[in-house]
């Protein structure tokens, strides 16, 4: 069943100082690094909303290299239009520093966010608790402006390329997972079951040469996951 929808509701000053306040502690700790790997292309996505109109109703897609190089992302979420600003190689503490300036110019019937590069094994990952962290921090930076709007996480998918790094992205699923229960007009995408064989590995036949990156078949699999989603939860909406 789906969780209790609550009606839009404007939030005290204190309490949008308060979000402020924490959100900045956690962009600080993160800006440089975001700031000399992703300014140019932060920059781009300005240049290209004073260019374009955006469609009325659409459903904006931001993160990483998946969302990015997501070219039949139209086709495949239809009859829902997009607004696409994915930055390829992405990370939840990027989306903290410049969630204003991807989000804010914008205005959507939802959100869909989609990162998978905080846990890689690499030396320099984050742990589970520090992304649910991240997302909660870009929950509450998108609240400031929008009460209302659906947010919607897309679950990490399972990779042969990451497999060994399988064990912490499944936890930290988990945590997104539950800090979605937790916030009103928020939730999770689950995907990783139709990316995982009948022996539970990844299914290579839905990724490119890289193991990686989804190729076209897996692209389908994942449009028609959101999309089912997605008309769960707005349609509901609709009713109310």
């Amino acid at each position: 069943m789906l969780k209790k929808i609550v009606k839009n509701q404007l939030l005290p000053i204190s309490v949008l100082l308060l979000f402020a306040a924490s959100s900045c502690t956690i962009n600080r700790h993160y800006r440089n690094e975001a700031v000399s790997k992703w300014e140019k292309d932060i920059l781009e996505f300005k240049k290209s909303d004073s260019l374009e109109h955006d469609p009325v109703n659409a459903l904006l897609f931001t993160g990483s290299s998946s969302i990015r190089l997501w070219s039949t992302i139209k086709e495949d979420v239809s009859p829902y239009p997009v607004i696409q600003r994915g930055f390829g190689g992405s990370k939840f503490s990027d989306l903290s520093v410049y969630a204003k300036d991807i989000i804010y110019p914008h205005q959507f019937r939802a959100l869909v966010i989609f990162e998978a590069n905080d846990i890689t094994g690499d030396k320099s990952d984050k742990t589970p608790h520090q992304v649910a962290r991240l997302f909660r921090e870009i929950v509450k930076t998108v609240r400031m402006k929008y009460s209302k709007e659906p947010i919607f996480v897309v679950e990490i998918t399972p990779t042969s390329s990451r497999w060994s790094s399988w064990t912490k992205i499944k936890q930290t699923n988990q945590l997104l997972r539950e800090s979605c229960s937790d916030k009103a007009n928020t939730w999770f995408i689950e995907t990783s079951a139709s990316y995982l064989n009948n022996a539970g590995k990844p299914r290579n036949e839905l990724f490119g040469a890289d193991l990686l990156h989804q190729n076209r078949d897996g692209y389908s699999v994942w449009g028609a996951l959101i999309r089912k989603k997605l008309d769960q939860v707005l349609v509901q909406i609709s009713k109310n």
